[in-house]
Order: structure tokens, then C-alpha cells, then sequence
């Protein structure tokens, strides 16, 4: 039924977004694990859903806009996002893929060869293809920075509009650092098996310690590596077949369930919502913390138990061309999907308010989510056929010659840093005539320039053999 299909299909069906997706549905490999692209779609949507749900701004009875948050308005609703923060099921696909692709650049090298470059090559083309998506959208928020305080818009508030726009990049930063590490982490799986990933459960637990009692904020951050990495282990797991046993992934789900529930509900030693509370005393994502990482624990012993069911239910080529056509445009939703919010805000805003005026949480407000959620797509749409091609815009690392380590490190290190600040401080200035900070902006352009491809890097090299 397939092959006719794929026969008799209109040049207009094969042109279309999903007649594409179709061939590409059909050219992937029988033994491609399906139920690993699924996950990387259904854990960006869910993050995406989550954000539009609890940003709840609104007008008070003074006139003036609020920027309400939900999981501080209702309490209740905190417990909503261990169903929505499933950041960690990235990592755990970001540590299958990586173990894959880095196995296969491992097989691929020849007597002779030194391992040390086919790794600058393997990953400079790593950081390409998660970093291509996000050179539009800085742009556009630093165009716009710069035309709004040129307007007089108060800068606080442009701050806050560019904050909220891009604070999805800090999540890239952190994943490039983990992707960084693939060749040692992959080892020490290799070699330790889940003691490498204990150990690191083991540190993310003193870490929290040490900062529970002594307050030591800097230290922190460390769980930044402890917590992701130790995700992205179990990815590895996944992959060699340690969880082969559904009855381990069952008892897995429910003993880091069961501990997750021990230390937030009954011990109360970290906070229930997994992301970040206005006012709250802590928080459970920046930086991450024991109680994440159980609830990444908890996930994985879940999307594991549900593979075999998942797999089966893939193979009907709708829902697999489904689950291409969505990867082929996830990162582009993931990084604009904030921008559409903003947008829709903006525009009711200056339509008098209308929306706006219904509280966070009341009945109204409920009923009317659907409504806010459809112009958040249609305004999203857009943005995903003029941007989603740059997910698929990857050329040649400098024509193909390896790339200097050193200009790796340094590359690497100005993109994550760039990427960190955007999400940490804004791209928006407080001072200075632009309302810009130009160098947080030019960071991730310059490191990947150093990299070997990126606007700056096409630029310079336009008409050179």
C-alpha cells in the first residue's frame, strides 16, 4: 500500500509539506528506533504548551498589565509540571542520538586516522545544526530592541519582551556543553556502566547539600553538568539495552516516582513545580536539582515502559510521517514559539486590552484558553515556513578542512556564554544609545564563525574557493 501510494501521489502532494515529510517517512531505515524522534517532538511541543499556559499576563483594575504566572497564582497548578517539564526527556534522546551518531564516527575511521580531529569535525557539525535556528530570531529581537528604545519604549519593558522571547535559548548552552562531552561520557557508560550515572546522581545530591546548608549559590550550577549529564547517561543505557527489561523500566518509573514524592510532598525539601515560581526561595531548573533529576529518572522509567506500545503504533506511516514532519520544523517552534506569545500580547494590548482583562485562573480565563492558544498558532505559522528551513541549511565546515581545535574551544565557549547571557540578562541594554548589548548578541555569531559556518562566517568567505 505504501509503494502505490508513493506511486500514484500528485506532484502537488510530493511538493507539500507533508507529501515530504511522506518520502522522507518512507526512506527511513525499518530498524531506526521511531520511538526516539518521537519523543524529541512530543518533549519540545509539551515545553511549548507548558510556556503558553503559564505566562498569564493581565489587566488589573488600575489599568496596568501584569505579567501573571500561573503556577503562582494557583498553587495547585504547580504539580502540573511534572507532566510539562520534560526538558529531561531531551536529554535523554540527546544521549541516545549522540551515543549513535558518535558510535558511527567511531566506526568510520580508518587505520591512520587521529580520533582527535574526526571528533572537531563530528562536533562542529553538532553545534550547526542546533545553532543555524537560532541566528533569525536573535537578529529580529535585536533589530527590535533597537527600533523600540529608539521609540521611546520604556527599556524595562523591552527588556522584558526580549527576555521572555528568547529565554528558551539557555537550555541550547547547556545541551552543547553535555554534547561536548559525548566521547567521555559515552566511555564512561562503556566502562562503568550505571556507576557512571550514580556517581553523578551521588554529586547532584551533595551539591543540593552543600547548598541547602551553606547557601554556596555558585556551586551550585555545578548540577547544571551533574543533572544533564546524568540524563543523557541513562540516554546511553537506553541505547546499549540496559533497560531491556520492561520490568526493570516499570520498577524504575515507580522507585524514582516514589523518591521524587518523598523529597518534595512529604519532606518537603524542595519545591513541587519543576521550573521556576516568582518569589519562590528556590527552584527546582535554575540550576537544576536533585529533585529534577529524580523526575527525569521517573520519565525515563515511563517513555521506556511505553516503547513497545509506541513503536507499534509508529509503524502506521501517518503517524511516523506525523512524527518526521514535526522534527523537521522542532526547533524552529521551540525558539519562536515565545515570539508568537509576545506578539499576540502586544496586539491585544494595543486593541484596547482586549483578553486581557479576565484573571489568571477564574472560569473565563480557562474557557478562553483555547482561543489564545489558536492565535498563537496561526501567528506561529508563519514563522515556521520562513524560518524552518534553517533547520536543513547545513553546508561543509570550512569547505570541508578540519577545524583547529582551539578555534573549537573558543568557538564553543563564545556561542555558550553568548546564548547563557541572552537568557540571563537580555540582549536588551538598560544604558547606552542602541538599547543593546551588541556583545551578547555577537557572541554565538563570532563563535560560530570560528566554527566554520554561520552569517559572519559566509560573509567573509563569500567568493573564496
Amino acid at each position: 500500500m505504501t509503494d502505490q501510494t508513493a506511486e500514484t501521489a500528485t506532484p502537488k502532494t510530493r511538493n507539500s509539506l507533508w507529501g515530504k515529510a511522506r518520502e522522507m517517512a518512507e526512506l527511513a531505515p525499518r530498524e531506526r528506533n521511531r520511538w526516539v524522534d518521537f519523543l524529541r517532538a512530543l518533549s519540545i511541543f509539551a515545553v511549548v504548551i507548558g510556556h503558553w499556559l503559564v505566562a498569564a499576563p493581565y489587566i488589573d483594575g488600575a489599568g496596568d498589565i501584569q505579567g501573571g504566572h500561573l503556577l503562582g497564582i494557583l498553587p495547585w497548578s504547580q504539580w502540573l509540571t511534572w507532566g510539562f517539564q520534560v526538558m529531561p526527556i531531551f536529554f535523554l534522546v540527546g544521549g541516545y542520538s549522540n551515543g549513535v551518531s558518535w558510535g558511527a564516527q567511531l566506526r568510520k575511521v580508518e587505520d591512520g586516522e587521529r580520533p582527535l580531529g574526526l571528533y572537531r569535525d563530528w562536533f562542529a557539525s553538532r553545534v550547526q545544526r542546533l545553532i543555524n535556528p537560532v541566528f533569525p530570531v536573535l537578529l529580529l529581537w535585536a533589530v527590535l530592541a533597537l527600533i523600540l528604545t529608539q521609540f521611546g519604549i520604556a527599556r524595562e519593558t523591552v527588556k522584558m519582551a526580549t527576555q521572555l522571547a528568547l529565554v528558551p535559548v539557555w537550555f541550547l548552552a547547556v545541551y552543547l556543553l553535555v554534547t561536548a562531552i559525548t566521547p567521555l561520557s559515552l566511555w564512561a557508560w562503556r566502562r562503568f556502566g550505571f556507576r557512571s550515572f550514580f556517581l553523578l546522581l551521588a554529586a547532584a545530591a551533595f551539591t543540593d547539600r552543600f547548598f541547602l546548608l551553606e547557601g554556596s549559590s555558585f556551586l551550585h550550577f555545578a548540577n547544571f553538568l551533574f543533572v544533564w549529564v546524568g540524563i543523557h547517561q541513562l540516554g546511553y543505557a537506553w541505547l546499549d539495552g540496559a533497560f531491556k527489561d520492561t520490568k526493570l523500566r516499570i520498577a524504575w518509573f515507580i522507585a524514582s516516582l516514589a523518591g521524587l514524592i518523598a523529597l518534595t510532598a512529604i519532606l518537603d525539601l524542595y519545591p513541587i513545580a519543576m521550573i521556576g515560581v516568582p518569589g519562590a526561595e528556590m527552584t527546582n531548573s535554575m540550576p537544576p536539582t536533585l529533585a529534577l533529576l529524580l523526575l527525569g529518572m521517573a520519565q525515563t522509567g515511563l517513555v521506556l515502559a511505553l516503547e513497545p506500545m509506541g513503536r507499534r503504533w509508529l509503524e502506521n506511516i501517518n503517524f511516523w510521517t506525523a512524527t518526521v514532519l514535526m522534527n523537521g520544523m522542532i526547533m524552529t517552534v521551540y525558539l519562536w514559539h515565545l515570539t508568537a506569545f509576545v506578539l499576540v500580547m502586544v496586539a491585544a494590548w494595543m486593541a484596547g486590552g482586549i483578553g486581557l482583562d479576565m484573571f489568571p485562573g477564574t472560569a473565563s480565563w480557562w474557557w478562553s484558553r483555547p482561543i489564545w492558544f489558536a492565535l498563537y498558532i496561526l501567528t506561529l505559522l508563519p514563522m515556521i515556513a520562513v524560518f524552518a528551513k534553517h533547520e536543513r541549511s547545513f553546508g561543509p565546515i570550512r569547505g570541508g578542512r578540519t577545524v583547529p581545535k582551539a578555534r573549537v574551544v573558543f568557538g564553543v565557549a563564545m556561542i555558550c556564554i553568548g546564548l547563557a547571557m541572552t537568557a540571563a540578562i537580555s540582549i536588551a541594554s538598560p544604558e547606552g544609545i542602541s538599547g543593546v548589548r551588541i556583545w551578547v548578541v555577537a557572541l554565538p555569531f563570532v563563535g560560530a564563525a570560528l566554527l566554520g559556518f554561520g552569517p559572519i562566517y559566509r560573509m567573509f568567505t563569500a567568493g573564496k574557493g
